[in-house]
């Protein structure tokens, strides 16, 4: 696959790596719609955006699944068709489970989980009509590993992994493409967000990896582009992350007891932090 002239969607654009997709697809060639709940943040990214390709944004709950499918229509009306839909937008909490209200539950699933149906429910329909198309689904090695203190992140991205991979099965007889995405640690707001109690974000998330640095957003982004050109169902990275997730398919018991004990070191930071 080529990016020149591709038509694209972006959920979560305005920020982290959506707006390091939108930096690389307008590179490419691609015309982008940046759509973000944060206007002002998509309309930056847009206008800060160069290359060949254009952007432009639009303010897009995912949560509404009539907004959603408005901003698909939007784009098949400009463009005459949707190649590419990134169902991007994400939100994490993380702490002990127990101080999680139902609210919050319904935030992270309306967000992380429903947020990705409602693009594919809105999406892939006309996809299928097209007879070609791509949906790109970011998770995280969340979706693909388990550890305590951000249940309810791993929840969504574990059923994210799990939706992807089985309408990518469903969708390659019609000409359409499912790629998810499962980095370890990005260099993104998000590091730093949705902490309850005592919890820090950067340092779970750097630790529990075994990292030092975070991914670079754009890196990343480039990556992806590679693997969605190349029609790959599954990108972890970086490499760590790979031989992560390879440990924890051939050796789960083992995995499953160092989670226990991260969880308890990380308790024991917390406690410090008081």
């Amino acid at each position: 696959m080529t990016y020149a002239g591709r038509s694209a969607l972006v959920t979560g654009g305005g920020s982290g790596i959506g707006a390091a997709l939108v930096r690389a697809l307008v590179g490419a060639g691609a015309h982008v719609v940046v759509a973000d709940l944060d206007l002002e943040a998509a309309t930056s990214v847009a206008s800060a955006a160069s290359g060949p390709g254009s952007a432009r944004p639009l303010r897009l709950d995912v949560t509404s699944a009539a907004d959603v499918r408005s901003a698909v229509e939007a784009v098949v009306a400009e463009h005459g068709r949707l190649d590419l839909l990134f169902n991007n937008a994400g939100i994490v909490l993380g702490g002990e489970t127990q101080l999680l209200t139902v609210e919050q539950w319904d935030q992270i699933i309306d967000v992380n989980l429903r947020g990705v149906v409602h693009g594919v429910a809105a999406a892939y329909p006309l996809m299928v009509e097209q007879g070609s198309g791509h949906i790109v689904n970011t998770a995280s090695m969340g979706g693909l590993m388990a550890a305590g203190l951000l249940t309810s992140y791993v929840a969504t991205k574990h059923a994210v992994v799990g939706l992807s991979l089985a309408l990518r099965s469903e969708a390659a007889a019609h000409g359409v493409g499912v790629t998810v995405v499962c980095p370890s640690a990005v260099d993104t707001p998000i590091l730093d967000k949705g902490a309850i109690g005592r919890f820090s974000g950067r340092d779970y998330f750097l630790k529990g990896q075994g990292v030092r640095r975070p991914l670079d957003p754009d890196v990343l982004a480039q990556q992806v582009l590679d693997a969605v050109a190349a029609n790959r169902g599954l990108l972890v990275t970086p490499r760590t992350a790979r031989v992560t997730w390879l440990i924890g398919r051939l050796a789960p018991r083992f995995v499953q007891r160092m989670s226990i004990r991260f969880v308890a070191k990380q308790r024991s930071l917390q406690a410090a932090r008081a």
